[in-house]
């Protein structure tokens, strides 16, 4: 299941639009192959940006949006001046740039990227960015994310307990849609960080959220709360 990669589980045949087609059309498009966003190409099939129903709140087809459904930074933004209720092409109302992902990247590190991007489908390109597929989250979750109990199990059992001899009632651990988060006091400030790591590598883990702190005496100081959690690894 780790080593499975995205072209074995795309969608090669693409509803796509260009930066001319009109947002009519493109609610068509949406509401026709029943389908939640599709990517914008220019004349080399290069993608240059992606349109979802939330960006057409205005036209038939489409569904208001809300604030907590736009994309928050990091993620891509629309260009400064444009907006989805003024725009009457796919180029001004779009999302850019693009979310991409190649077809030889690891399915678990696609699954990733949504988590960490807060997007719902990647476009799949090629060496020269051209659009070749798309891969959703569905498709992700039917053959990478585990259920949120089998991956508590591996994280305490395999990961804590016998990896690094945790004791149980040290770390607490608990884990929602493939994002684990641990709580709780290591022996070792190095502890930390070998914690993060190996939990990263659990299949279906999305994400990691540390609460860790040393043990009162380590190098890391005398024990205090611990800082505000940080996705693992940190957005780039």
């Amino acid at each position: 299941m780790r080593n499975r990669t995205v072209a074995e589980v795309m969608t090669w045949e693409v509803v796509q639009a260009r930066p001319d087609t009109p947002a009519k059309e493109l609610a068509r498009l949406l509401d026709v192959h029943r389908i939640s966003g599709l990517p914008v190409v220019d004349g080399d099939d290069k993608v240059m940006g992606v349109v979802s129903r939330t960006d057409l709140p205005a036209l038939p087809g489409g569904r208001p949006g809300s604030p907590a459904g736009r994309l928050p930074h990091p993620a891509p933004r629309r260009p400064p001046g444009t907006g989805a209720l003024g725009g009457a092409t796919a180029g001004e109302v779009m999302t850019t740039p693009a979310v991409t992902v190649h077809p030889e990247h690891r399915v678990a590190d696609a699954a990733r990227l949504m988590q960490r991007r807060h997007v719902d489908r990647l476009p799949v390109v090629d060496e020269e960015d051209r659009l070749i597929g798309i891969t959703t989250r569905r498709d992700l979750l039917r053959v990478f994310l585990r259920p949120d109990e089998q991956i508590l199990v591996e994280v305490v059992g395999e990961v804590l307990g016998r990896s690094l001899g945790v004791p149980p009632d040290a770390v607490r651990v608990s884990v929602r849609d493939g994002l684990v988060t641990l709580r709780g006091t290591l022996v070792h400030e190095d502890d930390i960080p070998a914690a993060i790591g190996l939990t990263w590598r659990v299949d279906g883990v999305v994400g990691v959220v540390s609460r860790l702190v040393p043990r009162a005496g380590d190098d890391g100081g005398p024990y205090g709360e611990p800082s505000e959690p940080v996705p693992y690894p940190p957005d780039q």
